[in-house]
């Protein structure tokens, strides 16, 4: 048996700068455009292995313009600077979830340590 719950609803807010997503157990996450496109889960972004994961600088006011379902498991995000290599899995928005601050505490951690901005260059 899986613990993995299943959308219900997927909305874009705010011209793109949230993903709002409404799971079967009532749970209901929103995430902004910026954390989903540092955090996606394309080898672009996590590389192959976790050494080989990159921090992605400025990217404070990207937008998603697309969300394509990938089956029955998953979206496909297209972001405004046409990254869209993504397949963001139900299991992987509730994993964001879980780690939340962890994440993006760590992100904004490696931006300062590298000298790098949220903001576009």
């Amino acid at each position: 048996m899986s613990d993995t719950r299943w959308p219900t609803q997927i909305h874009l807010k705010n011209n793109g700068k949230n993903l709002e997503i409404t799971f079967d157990d009532g749970l209901e996450v929103s995430f902004t455009s910026e954390f989903l496109r540092v955090m996606s889960p394309s080898a672009e972004v996590q590389g192959h292995t976790p050494d080989q994961r990159k921090v992605i600088a400025g990217k404070q006011d990207v937008s998603i313009i697309g969300v394509d379902r990938v089956g029955n498991y998953a979206v496909k995000l297209t972001f405004d600077d046409l990254h869209d290599t993504g397949i963001f899995t139900w299991a992987y928005f509730q994993e964001m979830e879980e780690q939340r601050d962890f994440l993006w505490n760590r992100y904004l951690k490696e931006l300062e340590e590298r000298g790098l901005s949220r903001e576009l260059g």
